[in-house]
């Protein structure tokens, strides 16, 4: 991805293109992992198994589709509400949910004005969550990397977010997220592109090889 493509208009059709990108990434592989993989803990989300984590991004894209959002969704909980009542589900019953969501919730988002996309960045984190569980070596990039960041670019840009200027060993061109044009010096960071997606989204970066000057870690979450 380059920074002009990085400044382009919003794209509606991208949002539905990174959750059918990693539907054919990520659903294979579930259905190939014994039910006892579901019960494994999350590192990015404490207290949350594999299980939940699918159940959460299921019950959130099926809300999408049929347009349930009422006061309060998404908090912790209402996360907790959507997870327990799939309590008595089996394992592919979720799996079967998901992939149904990440298949249908596409047209919904592009029709929502923008409203929606940062509904299925999160998707595609939540699905590193679960890659990274299993030790698979591209939790936070894989195909969809590209959409994504060009996702977390405008999301950032267009919350006004800190500025901030990314000099990533995997991409060809820097990034600029934020508000570049505001009055803040950009920070600045250097490091590959899924550990800079691990810093948007909160997630744990321990062990990884990366710089950042200008701003704390817990800035750049745009999740919380």
């Amino acid at each position: 991805m380059t920074s002009e493509t990085s400044d382009a208009v919003r794209d509606p059709e991208l949002p539905g293109r990174l959750l059918a990108t990693e539907r054919d990434a990520l659903i294979p592989l579930l259905r190939a992992r014994p039910d006892a993989d579901f019960a494994l803990p999350t590192t990015a989300c404490p207290g949350w198994t594999v299980r939940d984590v699918l159940a959460h991004c299921s019950s959130a894209l099926l809300r999408a589709v049929e347009g349930r959002f009422e006061k309060g969704v998404f908090s912790p909980e209402s996360n907790d509400r959507d997870i327990a009542e799939r309590a008595d589900w089996t394992n592919q019953r979720i799996v079967d949910e998901l992939e149904r969501g990440m298949t249908d919730a596409g047209p919904v988002i592009a029709g929502a004005g923008g409203r929606l996309d940062l509904l299925a960045l999160g998707e595609w984190v939540h699905a590193g969550d679960v890659r990274e569980v299993f030790g698979e070596a591209d939790a936070y990039g894989g195909p969809g990397l590209p959409d994504a960041l060009t996702l977390l670019v405008r999301t950032t840009r267009e919350r006004g977010h800190l500025p901030l200027h990314a000099d990533l060993d995997d991409l060809d061109e820097p990034l600029r997220l934020g508000d570049t044009a505001g009055d803040r010096t950009p920070a600045r960071y250097i490091g590959d592109a899924a550990t800079l997606v691990r810093l948007y989204s909160g997630r744990p970066v321990e062990g990884r090889s990366y710089e950042l000057a200008g701003a704390e870690a817990k800035e750049l979450n745009i999740f919380w």
